[in-house]
């Protein structure tokens, strides 16, 4: 069972949606507006959030931001009916980790809920194993902590889950296409630019510890550690 957050302002898609997903057995606050959405963050984690960006009370992208800091280890996912390349890169750089417009299929919404809580769970194949190391980072996948010298980084869930894929295959190029099937869904149907935006939050994050090649129309490559 997750803890999920849905900030919705349409009564209909609101109701409908809480309803769906406590059928699927999770646990489901329906916050028709960004005033119940603070008050909800102010009462503890949660493991999955859902946001219309359309809200009456407030700038959907300045919520977006709010509830990534209160809600650090919570996946978060924008549900819009804006379709712009702009909106989609805003809302990422905001904080989300995945961007779904609407009107969209609840078959495909399911399916990358339940991707996005697979990959998050502690006790997930995709981050149970012993720590990894590259050159003086060390990533602790069963606790998902990213250590440095200077103490832990802090990393937003796809963030972790995409420097995890890129250090276990160190060296090689990865493919766009491989990076979302493996860190976003297999059946991603998405912009990757949110992918983009996640390799460049490493880089600002970690600075000197990384280097991430971008290699032109084909993908990405972590560099071995040197020294």
């Amino acid at each position: 069972m997750a803890r999920i957050v849905l900030v919705e302002d349409d009564e209909t898609i609101g109701d409908r949606l809480a309803r769906t997903l406590r059928g699927l057995g999770h646990e489901s606050t329906w916050c028709p507006d960004a005033a119940s959405a603070r008050a909800r963050a102010a009462l503890g984690p949660a493991d999955l959030v859902l946001l219309d960006l359309g809200l009456p009370d407030a700038d959907g992208f300045e919520l977006c931001r709010e509830l990534r800091e209160r809600l650090p280890g919570a996946v978060l996912v924008v549900l819009s009916a804006r379709t712009g390349e702009m909106d989609v890169i805003q809302a990422l750089e905001s904080g989300a980790d995945d961007y779904l417009t609407k009107p969209f299929r609840l078959a495909e919404l399911q399916a990358r809920l339940a991707a996005h809580l697979r990959r998050a769970a502690p006790d997930g194949s995709a981050v149970a194993a012993r720590p990894l190391r590259h050159g003086k980072l060390e990533i602790d996948r069963a606790a998902r902590r990213c250590l440095t010298p200077e103490g832990e980084t802090e990393l937003r869930p796809k963030e972790f889950d995409l420097l995890v894929r890129l250090v276990t295959s160190s060296g090689q190029a990865v493919s766009r296409e491989e990076l979302m099937s493996d860190v976003w869904d297999e059946n991603w149907f998405g912009p990757t630019k949110t992918l983009d935006v996640h390799v460049a939050a490493l880089r600002r994050k970690l600075g000197g510890m990384i280097k991430i090649t971008t290699l032109r129309h084909y993908g990405y490559r972590l560099e071995p550690p040197t020294g």
